[in-house]
C-alpha cells in the first residue's frame, strides 16, 4: 500500500470549509486538482471525478462515496479497469480548532500498480494534493 498525506491550516471555521468542499458545482471555477466532480455526496453512490496532477493527462473514474460524516470526513473509493488493479481510497478530513480549520487530505493506494508504477506519479500526485488544499484555503479565508 502506499499513502499520500497532506495536511494545511485554514483560517475559517469548519462550516466554511466544509460548505466549500461539498459544493461539486463548483469546482471548477476553484479546484486545481480535482477540476470537476458530480454526483450525489451519499454513502454508496457513485461520482464522477476528473483529477489532473500536474503534468500528467487528466483522469476520469467513477468511485463510490465509501464514507460521509457532515462537516468532517468525506471519503471515496475508486478502481482502475478491475478490483485490485490499482484501487484508490481518497479522504478530506476536517478537525476544528478555535477559530480554524485542520485540513487533511490523503489517499491509499493498493493493488498491483501501486507497486510498480514510478515514484514520479505519486510525486506529482501529491503536488496536485497541496495545489488543492491552497485553494482550498484560499478560498475559504477569503469568504
Amino acid at each position: 500500500m502506499r499513502i499520500i498525506k497532506t495536511e494545511i491550516e485554514i483560517k475559517a471555521s469548519l462550516e466554511v470549509v466544509w460548505k466549500i468542499l461539498m459544493d461539486f458545482e463548483n469546482y471548477p471555477s476553484w479546484n486545481p486538482f480535482i477540476t470537476n466532480i458530480s454526483g450525489i455526496p451519499q454513502v454508496g453512490q457513485k461520482l464522477a471525478v476528473m483529477i489532473c496532477p500536474p503534468g500528467q493527462k487528466g483522469m476520469k473514474f467513477s468511485p463510490k462515496v465509501a464514507e460521509l460524516s457532515s462537516q468532517s470526513q468525506f471519503s471515496w473509493k475508486g478502481q482502475f479497469l478491475f478490483p485490485g488493479l490499482f484501487d484508490g481510497e481518497h479522504s478530506f478530513s476536517l478537525q476544528s480548532q478555535k477559530a480554524k480549520t485542520i485540513f487533511l487530505h490523503q489517499e491509499a493506494f493498493s493493488g498491483l500498480l501501486p507497486h510498480i508504477l514510478p515514484q514520479s506519479f505519486f510525486d506529482k500526485t501529491q503536488t496536485g494534493f497541496q495545489m488543492m488544499n491552497q485553494a482550498l484555503k484560499k478560498r475559504a479565508e477569503a469568504q
